[in-house]
């Protein structure tokens, strides 16, 4: 290779150089080397065991942070002593300060490089958010959020995310997913360092000052545990706890568990999971379904419709048919009242003839013999009458006598009895007093 050009360096600017980058990186190389052999105590943070030949981790307290390595043959020796070496642990390292200078193709980096590591315990840092934990449960700050009611179908959504992370766009492809057209605002804040936990803790309380919004999503991809420890705030987890609206977070992966996932009325493992939860219902197969059954009503109503008019039309036509079977039965009628005169007329005719036929005969019996044989008995009968009729006797010079009520008197008695009576001649009648002298 080339030796390369020194450039004229900055002008007023009395620094030494300018070297090749190179050169300085191998010095600051050689120079972290020098410095003195230390040991640390401290909480592991973002442990990863990869294939290579190291393994990273952090060293963190309350005040500060170092970057660690070690080789992958040292802590293979550690034996089950390396399986506890995990997020959370505390431990003591030995080591010193290195760098690695990097190249055109490889990026620099700074660590602590570890030779030596002993388990001291459980972290301070995790046993404090355990015992926050504890405490929050016991005021009963993690069923608010679980009492709230939930819309099936809500209109708005609020979202607290990262601008620029990738957690933004899996919540718009989890409402694209379940067909929602509602309306999203956003309140983007930092997700990951000391002032990410006062600004979700201000966008929450923004968000649910909004009327309209009716649930919110917070939303973050996986991390370590340090990278997620913001969520673990107890000022944020308070504040959760208490807002009107409910609130589903989705922080982390499936293993990672931050306070806010405690405290919010859900958790969720992906932020797409955590956009389907804000929308319970799938709006695409609700409109599917809503088609069918109209389709179905639409289906049974022209059905019912024909159904109907067909009663109908069966109902007009019935009184047509009533009267036309009334009308057939009364002619029916009438034709057997007709022949059944016909045949009493033929019948009393046929009497009628006999009849005649009879008197005929009886006349013709009258007009012979027997005739004048009748006709002098009835003379000798009237005749044998007249002689006992009394009016006969009364030409004779006889009077009849009778009361006033029409009675015969016959003796003297009852004609005193009677005083006035009638008497019945030939030519007239007299009235009469009886006195009781005579």
């Amino acid at each position: 290779m080339s030796e390369q050009v020194r450039p004229d360096g900055i002008p007023g600017v009395g620094f030494e150089g300018p070297f090749a980058v190179g050169s300085y990186a191998k010095a600051l190389q050689a120079r972290m080397r020098e410095r003195a052999r230390v040991q640390l105590f401290g909480e592991v943070f973002n442990m990863r065991r990869g294939r290579g030949a190291k393994v990273y981790f952090e060293l963190r307290d309350g005040d500060g942070a170092v970057p660690c390595s070690m080789w992958r043959t040292d802590f293979d020796k550690l034996g089950p002593a390396g399986d506890a070496i995990v997020d959370g642990a505390q431990i003591v390292i030995a080591g010193g300060p290195d760098y690695y200078p990097g190249s055109r193709t490889s990026s620099p980096s700074f660590s602590f490089q570890v030779t030596g590591v002993r388990v001291a315990g459980e972290g301070d840092l995790l046993a404090q958010l355990d015992r926050l934990r504890k405490a929050l449960a016991a005021e009963g700050l993690f069923e608010p959020q679980k009492a709230l009611h939930r819309p099936v179908l809500p209109r708005t959504i609020g979202v607290v995310t990262g601008e620029s992370g990738k957690a933004r766009d899996d919540v718009v492809a989890g409402l694209r997913r379940r067909g929602w057209g509602g309306r999203v605002v956003w309140a983007f804040a930092p997700v990951q360092d000391r002032h990410a936990a006062p600004r979700i803790t201000q966008a929450l309380q923004d968000l649910a000052a909004v009327d309209e919004v009716e649930v919110i999503v917070v939303a973050r991809g996986g991390g370590s545990l340090a990278d997620l420890f913001a969520f673990c705030d107890e000022t944020l987890c308070r504040t959760v706890a208490l807002l009107r609206v409910p609130v589903i977070a989705s922080v982390g992966h499936h293993t990672d568990r931050t306070l806010i996932d405690d405290v919010a009325a859900v958790a969720c493992s992906t932020p797409t999971h955590a956009a389907e939860s804000a929308v319970p219902l799938h709006c695409t197969e609700a409109r599917a379904d809503v088609a069918r059954s109209a389709a179905v009503l639409a289906r049974h109503g022209r059905q019912a419709i024909l159904a109907r008019a067909r009663t109908l039309a069966q109902l007009s036509r019935a009184p047509a048919e009533h009267v036309a079977r009334h009308r057939a039965r009364l002619h029916q009628w009438l034709r057997e009242i007709r022949a059944a005169g016909r045949r009493g007329c033929d019948r009393r005719r046929g009497d009628i003839r006999t009849r005649a036929v009879i008197l005929e005969r009886k006349v013709g019996a009258a007009g012979g013999p027997e005739a004048e044989a009748r006709r002098a008995r009835l003379e000798s009968l009237a005749a044998a009458i007249g002689a006992h009729d009394p009016q006969r006797v009364v030409a004779r010079g006889y009077a009849m006598v009778e009361d006033r009520e029409g009675g015969l008197v016959t003796t003297a008695d009852a004609a005193r009895r009677a005083r006035d009576v009638r008497l019945h001649f030939s030519d007239a009648d007299v009235d009469a007093t009886i006195s009781q002298e005579q």
